[in-house]
């Protein structure tokens, strides 16, 4: 499955949470309040069995783009097998931060190239109100960012020589996770959203093509559970292969260890949910 199927982006409207960009971005903010983005420390964790870097893999807007990859180091890890599975990785509001590489380093320990793309053109949020105005900024900019996205996954299947190819984010980065998977239903073969807004138009959502793994937070004001149960509604209804998981007590951002709303039982589970989704899809498993 190595096609580029762009849809018209004036069809990829947000739907099924809030009504337009606006209400978007005053909703992760309430969500997003008092926080601060802090070095995580489960990167402590993670082998050294990893190799990574920060190559160019877009041009976008005539500026190059510059991600995080994190890749197994084969000379290392005898039971690898080529070609090994990839992940676009894709950035929370704050940005392609600390606890973005840390994850996408968890994945590359897990045996997967994960390159975590940059949509804020080198900028990283440190206040919500940075994120909030970087965020804004790129939603302007939807052309770019599926562009950028594209260029992604071309580059790990080009460069890196992936197999198959799955798309994982979380807060805004899960919004567009579910994005990517729209704009190329068959390329991407396995998508998982972590708390993103949604999409619930059974017109758009019937041109997917792979699994989906939905992981929401029952207390999320900002991705409210009535968008949540209307996604897995019209998932149903056109018969895709959906699992959709709501943790009761959990949050928006829960899943995020470096963030002040992170619920370590209900983060631990969806990561696991996480990893044995991607086993089976990406490397079956």
């Amino acid at each position: 499955m190595r096609f580029f199927t762009l849809l018209s982006l004036g069809l990829l409207l947000f739907t099924g949470c809030t009504d337009s960009n606006d209400d978007y971005g005053d909703a992760m903010s309430r969500e997003h309040a008092g926080e601060s983005p802090v070095a995580t420390p489960i990167a402590n964790a993670i082998g050294d069995d990893v190799i990574t870097g920060r190559p160019v893999y877009a041009t976008v807007g005539g500026e190059s783009v510059t991600g995080f990859l994190a890749r197994p180091d084969t000379n290392k890890t005898t039971d690898a097998e080529e070609p090994l599975p990839g992940l676009i990785v894709i950035q929370e509001w704050w940005g392609l931060n600390d606890n973005i590489q840390t994850m996408a380093t968890r994945f590359a320990d897990e045996g997967y190239v994960a390159l975590a793309v940059d949509l804020y053109g080198g900028e990283i949020a440190e206040t919500p109100d940075d994120a909030r105005r970087l965020m804004s900024a790129a939603m302007e900019q939807e052309a770019m960012l599926t562009d950028n996205l594209r260029q992604a996954y071309d580059y790990l299947v080009t460069q890196e020589g992936v197999g198959e190819v799955g798309v994982i984010g979380w807060c805004f980065g899960g919004a567009w996770s579910l994005r990517t998977a729209l704009a190329m239903p068959e390329s991407i073969d396995a998508t998982v959203i972590y708390y993103g807004q949604l999409i619930t138009d059974r017109d758009q959502l019937a041109t997917l093509d792979m699994p989906i793994l939905g992981i929401f937070g029952a207390e999320d004001q900002g991705i409210p559970v009535e968008g949540v149960r209307a996604f897995e509604t019209a998932l149903a209804d056109l018969g895709k292969n959906a699992e959709i998981n709501i943790y009761d007590g959990a949050g928006h951002g829960f899943a995020n260890p470096s963030g002040q709303r992170y619920n370590a039982e209900a983060a631990e589970d969806a990561w696991t949910k996480t990893l044995a989704f991607f086993g089976e899809h990406l490397r079956g498993e």
